[in-house]
Order: C-alpha cells, then structure tokens, then sequence
C-alpha cells in the first residue's frame, strides 16, 4: 500500500530505489549474566571488539585523507576514534563487567546511555547533537560483538539504486554509498546539523531524517522515492507518481549538468552590478572544492574541526600549516578565517566549566578572551600565515565595543611577539566582526569605527532575535529566517556596511538559499559565503536578477510585521 511521510530535509535532490533496512544492533541487546570464571574472557571480548573497530576507523580515515571521501569525514572518524579512546565509554564499560558480571554488549549500551545524558544537558544544538556520535560509536562496537557488521547490497540489475533506511547513520557509514549504488538515505533520528547530513551534502545524496519510526513501516526491498528537497518519502508509489517523479529527476539532474556551465562566469546582476560568491569550509582539503567550482575566495574557515578531534589543542605550528595551506591554494583570493568558535562544554587540558545554558554562557569570543594563552597561539599562526596571501581574521559572536578593543590588544601583542622572533606577516590584515546577537546589530556604529569587515551569522541571528533553539523539537518549527525582525537586522547591517564603506557578507544557510538571494540582493548585499556546492545555483539566481527592482520591491517588503505575509512577498520576488 502506498504511503507518505514528511520528515526533515538535509540534502536536496531525488531518490528513486529499492528500500534496504539496516539493523539497529541497540535494539537487540539483551542483559544476561556472566560466570565468575568467564568475566576476565569477556572483558578481553570487548576489547577485541573496540580494536576491531578501531582498526575499521583507521582504514576508513587512511581513505579519507587521500581526497576518496570528503574531508568532512576524515574529522569526525578522527572523533569516532577519539570516543573509543575515552575511558568514559570501554574503560568504564570493562569495569561494569567486572563488577556486575554482565555482557559485553549490554554493558557498552549502558555505559553509552550515561555518556547521552551529559550530552542532553548541553545547550548549545551543535554540541547536543554530538551524543550521536557517541550512539554511532558503541553501535559499531556491539554489532561487532554480535556478528553481524552489515553490508549493502550489490548493484541491481533494474538499474535502480539502493535507499538505505536506518534509525540513524555514521558518516563512517555513509563513505562507502557511492560505490554501492546508493541513491539516498532515510532515518529515523538526526538533524541538519548532524554529521551524517553534513556528509550527505558533501556527497549530494539526497537524505531525508527525523522519520521517526520509518524503519519500522518500511519494508525490505520496498520501492521509495526520496524528495530532498520537500523533505518527503513515498513508499511504494504507484505508476503515475513514479512517472512523475523520475521526470523530476531527469530535470533536477539536467539542471544540475547545466550549471556546470556557469563555473567560469563572473557572478553578476542584469544591470550590471557586481556580486561576490565565497566558500564556507572546515577543513584545509575543502579549500581545493571551493577553487574547483571558482569561487572568489573563502568567506568563512571555520577552525573548530582542527580543534576538536583531538586529546590536545593543535600547537602554534600545526595551525599555521593548515591555514597556509588554505591560503596558498586559494592563490591570491581572499581567505577569512574564523577564530575558535567552541561553547564552555569543551574541555581545555582536562578542566571544563560546567554552565546551566551555555548557549548564552562563556563560547566563541568570550571563551578565547578568557583563554589568552590559547587565543594567542592561534593569532600567531594566523598572522604568520597571512604572509602567504589574503588573509582575513574574523571574530565570532561580538556583542560590545570592549570585546573589540579586548581582541585588538592581543592581536597586537602576537604581531610584537612575531616581530621579536623575526617573524614576517601581513602588518594591516584585516579584522572583521561576526554579527551573530541583536546587541551587535543594533549598535553598529562601534563595529565600522573598529573593524575592516563585517560578516553576518544568519544561524545565531536568528536564533538569538527569536529565542528558538533549532535544535529543540518543540519549537523548531517557529525558527523562520524571513520573520520580519530578523530581515530589518540583517537590512540595516548591510546598510550601516554601506554608509561606513566597509565590506559586509553573509555567511549562514540564508547566503546559501537561492530563494534568499533576490531578497538580499535586494537589501544591498553585494557578498554571499556559502557551502561550494550551492555555489553555482546561486549564482544562477543572481545572474537572473535584477538590483534596481529588487531594491524597490524589498524596501515595501521590509515594511510588513505580518512573517506570513513577508514570506508571500518573498515569493513573488
């Protein structure tokens, strides 16, 4: 029987295949006790298992860092690696063998089930959705200690593809999709910032999460049609909506092929003006995506990934080589490294800072101003890498004028510490501010007098202007980009940058809507920063804009209260 179900979409496009459900081994552990004499035998059977594992992790990161997946997956199978090392997890796991005598396999899960709950308590939506990672992680251990790792099917001979159906999967899982025919993936669990829809991106597999209990109305074998654009799952369509769907297919992918064309081609309006199409990246390997689809340079080098997969924070060196790479391979064109974004609920040489909401606690530009000795490293490795090109430094999450001057000081004392140790580096590197809180958008004034450059966080803008947690299911929904406050900040923004002369660009998911496009064209943005693969599908709707017009039409827009009607006019745009 035909059915439709609406989950979350996390990587656009379509799927059409046949469904193959993967075993949820979490859900198959049984408790049963050991002997006395048979405890020591099944402690050495977990630590079989966890270097088995490790072993699989290792090889599948060896493939990672030679460019067979995307660089994405060579940091978080280095986080999968490090959540095996932690004593937390095997170490105390061993350990309730010992003392309550029980399985292998049962012990992990309970063990893994303390470690979520320290994860559920954290505020901050990126780092809540870690305790997948470490669900993921013991998942992999306990189908190992029961027999049973998993493999996907080979090509069919119908020439369909495979669409993998899972409570919940790995990046780890994911690397091995495109040489198994892999059309795209359904879950029950995950969110848009997950690892898994991160990869799925990376990958343009087209995925769909937050399913719920798909795994258990969805049979093997099942003929589905993923939608990853609308967020919606058909399973076993009947011939009409097949026909319908693989014409949409065949358009999308024409589409796509289309685009390729548009690589070379300058980014600019109908009327001539001229519009700037940055990459956002984590990891130096992304740099060469972004130079592959010609982009104008990074607009944003989130350098949290080089921190967090690791026991220790990376030294001053180690920073410098990897944003010289990024530097050097972009060849002349910008590169705007942010400094560490990272919530109090990171540890820093085994000390943390327990807070009750961290989310509005000591992260990002707080947190490196409360670590000197750290902030400094990294300013050093920044500096001496802007010898090598364009390099910006972009402070995150700004809400005063103090935080400002605060950051210029050390930034100061790094360049005198380089001078001293006859260091060359770009003496006037440019400084810029993340606009992130409503505190910073609503005094402007005190950013263009200090800073060469402006670059807008739509995420946190407007998570903070609405106080909603994208990561909390209950309010999710009210999260609305287009909400008639969160467009007067960002409009008055990218004027204050006009009026003052200086640079401003967007740099959240909105930069990589092309449906967002036409309204920020119309607002006076001339610097969008997005992920490389949505770069030319937005540089295709500025190339059909129009400014002039835009211009004339937001400005009414931008004079509505009601979000719903703001959303039809966006629509008309």
């Amino acid at each position: 029987m035909s059915f439709t179900v609406h989950g979350l979409a996390v990587s656009q496009g379509i799927a059409i295949g046949h469904a193959h459900l993967v075993s949820h081994a979490l859900l198959e552990v049984a408790h049963f006790t050991i002997s006395p004499k048979h405890v020591e035998a099944e402690v050495a059977r977990l630590l079989e298992a966890t270097a088995t594992v490790k072993t699989e992790l290792a090889s599948l990161k060896a493939s990672a860092s030679t460019g067979a997946a995307p660089s994405e997956v060579d940091a978080f199978i280095g986080m999968h690696i490090m959540i095996l090392q932690d004593p937390m997890l095997v170490d105390a796991a061993a350990n309730l063998i010992r003392t309550r005598r029980s399985n292998a396999e049962w012990a992990m899960v309970q063990q893994m089930e303390q470690l979520v709950e320290q994860f559920e308590a954290i505020e901050d939506a990126y780092l809540r959705e870690r305790k997948a990672d470490v669900v993921q992680v013991v998942e992999r251990v306990v189908k190992v200690l029961l027999g049973h790792p998993g493999h996907l099917p080979p090509k069919r001979k119908d020439g369909l593809g495979t669409i993998v159906v899972a409570h919940d999967l790995s990046p780890t899982d994911t690397i091995g999709f495109k040489d198994h025919a892999v059309a795209g993936f359904i879950t029950d669990a995950g969110g848009p910032t997950g690892h898994t829809a991160i990869v799925a991106r990376s990958l343009s597999i087209p995925a769909v999460v937050a399913l719920r209990h798909i795994r258990h109305v969805v049979k093997d074998d099942e003929l589905i049609i993923i939608d990853g654009t609308r967020g919606v799952v058909i399973v076993d369509p009947d011939e009409r909506v097949l026909e319908e769907y693989r014409l949409r297919k065949a358009e999308v992918e024409l589409e796509r092929s289309k685009l390729k064309r548009l690589k070379s081609m300058r980014a600019a309006t109908l009327d001539g003006e001229e519009v700037q199409i940055l990459a956002n990246i984590e990891l130096p390997p992304d740099a060469t995506q972004a130079k592959n689809v010609e982009a104008d340079g990074v607009g944003l080098f989130r350098t949290e990934f080089l921190f967090m997969s690791r026991d220790t924070w990376p030294d001053e060196d180690e920073q410098f080589e990897a944003y010289k790479t990024v530097v050097k391979t972009m060849a002349g064109r910008p590169v705007t490294v942010r400094t560490l974004d990272v919530g109090a609920d990171k540890e820093l040489e085994g000390a943390t800072r327990p807070e009750d909401n961290p989310a509005l606690g000591l992260r990002a530009i707080r947190y490196c101003l409360a670590e000197p000795k750290m902030f400094l490293t990294q300013l050093r490795a920044l500096l001496r890498a802007s010898h090598f090109g364009k390099l910006k430094i972009l402070i995150p999450m700004l809400a005063s004028s103090n935080e400002i001057d605060q950051t210029l000081i050390l930034l100061e004392k790094a360049k005198t510490q380089l001078r001293e140790r006859k260091i060359k580096f770009d003496e006037a590197v440019p400084v810029g501010g993340m606009i992130e809180v409503p505190a910073a958008a609503l005094c402007l004034g005190a950013f263009t007098k200090r800073l060469q450059f402006l670059s807008i966080g739509t995420n946190d803008l407007i998570q903070y202007t609405l106080a909603i947690d994208r990561g909390n299911e209950a309010v999710a929904h009210l999260y609305n980009p287009l909400h008639p406050a969160v467009l007067r900040l960002i409009h008055q923004t990218i004027q204050a940058g006009v009026k003052a002369g200086i640079p401003v660009s967007v740099c959240g998911e909105m930069a990589g809507d092309p449906d967002c496009a036409r309204l920020l064209i119309g607002m006076g943005l001339r610097q969008f920063s997005m992920h490389p693969a949505q770069i030319l599908e937005v540089k295709q709707a500025i190339l059909r804009a129009d400014a002039a017009d835009l211009t004339a039409k937001v400005q009414r827009l931008l004079k509505l209260d009601d979000p719903d009607r703001v959303r039809e006019a966006v629509e008309k745009l």
